[in-house]
């Protein structure tokens, strides 16, 4: 009301002004007419104001029906909010519980999920065991094996139930079965020259697959990819032979059974005899085994020399006694020239023929007598030791060579082949093995006859110690 109420007064004011200014002198009717306007403008101001009081009125009863319903709007969405927060609340408690309760439950899933999938890979390792002790069993080459379940079983593609679990528990137990049965029969092998034939056939359990063809026996290998017996390739020694003869013949309740499921038949055919071996070691072989027919005739030669020259000395020596003490000395040398040539008897023989010189002489002769007995005894002993030294070392040139030849080829060829490694150090090795062989037979014989060469030497220095003692005493007591 105040701000129309000064614009009323501006308006007049502006209105009067040039009124004043252009005519003064009409002061009277202005004042007149600018009271008039004054009062329309008054009325017309109150008009104003009880219009505006009224639309104020107005607009505060509105604004305060609006505050109420605001008011009661607010109070409603409150309590909604409170409500909402409750919900809220017990809703977060329920996801808190349910979450806790989802953590279990995958816990218990992911356990499950471990010893299930644990389960099925013990059940898929023990499908692999059973079909491999199936291939190992020749008993199947008379029936039809399980493989192909148990193939599936193995794979990834075939989930097993329970159903595939009893079955493979009846598939092992037939097995079991089997390798407790024993079988003797007619059946279809093949031979060691590759024909297929008709022969007599022995199997003990899963181990052991034998054949008599005629009048040969042998054993069966098993090869499960055609489910054929086939006959090795070398047959086994004369004693098991005649066992599997013997024991299809219903003579005898032993039989040979290879535990080992094939391991000592393959060893059977792949092992060499030394004289298959020795060609394998190369030319060191040679002066190797020259050595070794070279001792062995020098051990021959020496033990015959030893077995010639054998005396009872003791014996002798109180037959020359007894005949000294009475003085037949043509008795004397008839008893020692029955042993002529043997180094006792000589050593006696000389003393017989000194007996009437001094002791210092007869020692001298009987001394000459043993010096010159010597060489022939010890002859060829320093020669056998040499032998036995040198085998050896013969053998170790041979290995080392052979192992760098063998260094040679793994440069030119790589070492890709482990059998090839393997045999090349074997075959180096053969050389170290054939020289240990002669070497130490080598070593042994010559210490024995070293031996008997120094007991014989000194048999020889004791007898002629005794006789000169003898023949001393039996001049004193002349």
């Amino acid at each position: 009301m105040k701000i129309n109420f000064l614009s009323v007064v501006m308006v007049l004011v502006f209105l009067t002004l040039p009124v004043l200014s252009t005519r003064a002198e009409d002061m009277r009717d202005v004042n007149v007419e600018a009271r008039r306007i004054r009062q329309e403008l008054i009325n017309k101001a109150s008009a104003e104001k009880r219009e505006a009081e009224r639309a104020a009125a107005e607009s505060r009863t509105r604004i305060l029906n609006d505050r109420a319903a605001l008011t009661e709007a607010v109070a409603d969405l409150e309590t909604k909010k409170r409500k909402l927060a409750e919900d809220i609340e017990r809703l977060e408690s329920e996801a808190a519980g349910l979450n806790v309760r989802e953590e279990e439950l995958s816990g218990q899933l992911l356990e499950t999920d471990s010893v299930i999938r644990e389960l099925v890979g013990v059940i898929r390792i023990d499908a692999k065991e059973i079909a491999a002790l199936i291939a190992q069993n020749p008993q199947w080459a008379m029936d039809d094996p399980p493989t192909p379940f148990l193939e599936s079983i193995a794979g990834e593609e075939n989930f097993p139930g329970m159903n595939d679990i009893r079955r493979m528990s009846e598939i092992l137990q037939g097995e079991i079965r089997k390798t407790g049965e024993v079988f003797a029969g007619k059946g279809r092998i093949v031979d060691r020259s590759g024909r297929e034939t008709e022969a007599e056939i022995l199997m003990l359990g899963s181990f052991t697959a034998a054949y008599r063809l005629g009048d040969e026996e042998g054993f069966l290998n098993y090869s499960p990819a055609s489910r054929k017996l086939f006959a090795l390739s070398k047959l086994p020694s004369r004693d098991l032979r005649k066992k599997i003869s013997r024991y299809l013949d219903g003579r005898s309740e032993d039989a040979p059974v290879d535990v080992s499921h094939g391991g000592a038949l393959s060893q059977l055919v792949h092992r060499l005899s030394l004289w298959e071996q020795l060609p394998k070691g190369g030319p060191i072989m040679l002066p190797i085994g020259a050595i070794g027919i070279l001792g062995f005739l020098l051990i021959l030669e020496r033990s015959l020399f030893f077995l010639r020259k054998r005396c009872d000395g003791d014996g002798l020596l109180q037959t020359v006694a007894g005949l000294a003490s009475a003085r037949q000395w043509e008795a004397c040398r008839e008893a020692v020239a029955r042993f002529r040539g043997r180094p006792v008897a000589e050593v006696l023989a000389s003393g017989l023929d000194c007996r009437d010189l001094s002791r210092e002489d007869m020692e001298s002769a009987l001394q000459e007598t043993i010096l010159k007995e010597m060489p022939a005894t010890e002859r060829f002993l320093s020669t056998l030791a040499m032998l036995a030294a040198i085998a050896p070392l013969l053998g170790l040139l041979g290995t080392v060579t052979g192992m760098i030849n063998l260094f040679h080829m793994i440069t030119q060829y790589g070492n890709s082949d482990p059998r090839m490694m393997s045999g090349g150090i074997s075959e180096a090795l053969l050389t170290t093995m054939l020289g240990l062989a002669v070497a130490i037979p080598l070593l042994f014989a010559h210490t024995l006859l070293s031996r008997k060469a120094d007991n014989l030497i000194d048999q020889m220095e004791e007898k002629a110690v005794t006789v000169i003692n003898i023949l001393q005493k039996t001049r004193l007591g002349a």
